[in-house]
């Protein structure tokens, strides 16, 4: 099959790797292109396979995680990261969101997610386990206590369309779903999700989906 998803994987625990690796072999869509050990030259490393997706775990000999998300920021890379941890800490969670992670799993959940999380993240959208969730909401609650412009002016502020386009992003469609849906380009579904996110001051479509909850922007 041609376009397949490359695919790197890395983590100090060899056991945890040919797991995930007979996951993955069972999907067509994929090519694990390489794996590692640790994080010493792991961005170069995925720079020359053509990685698409790195499922990197949080703390790794040499080089951890969060100084590998630094390091692609720096360079400008796109590769996209899933993030591996044992731990589901809401400082850890903000941190990589913030640099760039567009998803985060706890390895308790991971042989059963992990299909999941790389299909929707190739698809260029987010995916948080169930647990990471609960602490995504507290983050983005705490946050908007401090969200110093009024509700009720940035919902005024949103477009029927974008409106159209939040309801379709909770029921977790992705952005070739809804341009399918509503019959425009993804690259006009992805400029409505950006906009949409510097309207409510968000950082991610989870952001969206829980100022949404909130205001009881989501229809039924």
């Amino acid at each position: 099959m041609e376009n397949k998803i490359k695919i790197h994987l890395a983590d100090d625990h060899q056991v945890l790797i040919d797991g995930m690796l007979a996951v993955l072999k069972t999907n067509n869509d994929f090519e694990v292109v390489g794996f590692s050990l640790n994080g010493e030259n792991l961005v170069d490393r995925v720079a020359k396979n053509g990685t698409d997706i790195l499922v990197m775990d949080i703390n790794m000999p040499e080089k951890d995680g969060i100084q590998v998300l630094r390091e692609f920021n720096e360079k400008g890379f796109t590769c996209k990261v899933i993030i591996l941890s044992s731990y589901d800490d809401a400082k850890l969670i903000k941190e990589v969101i913030k640099l760039g992670a567009s998803g985060y799993l706890t390895k308790q959940c991971a042989g059963e997610n992990i299909i999941d999380a790389i299909k929707t993240v190739a698809d260029g959208e987010q995916y948080f386990s169930s647990t990471i969730k609960d602490k995504i909401f507290n983050i983005f609650t705490n946050n908007s206590q401090n969200h110093a412009m009024n509700p009720e002016e940035i919902i005024s502020s949103i477009t029927a369309r974008e409106l159209e386009i939040l309801n379709l992003i909770s029921q977790e469609k992705s952005g070739k779903d809804i341009s399918e849906m509503l019959d425009i380009s993804v690259n006009t579904v992805e400029t409505h999700r950006k906009n949409l996110m510097k309207k409510l001051n968000v950082k991610s479509s989870v952001g969206l989906v829980i100022f949404a909850a909130k205001h009881n922007l989501i229809e039924n």
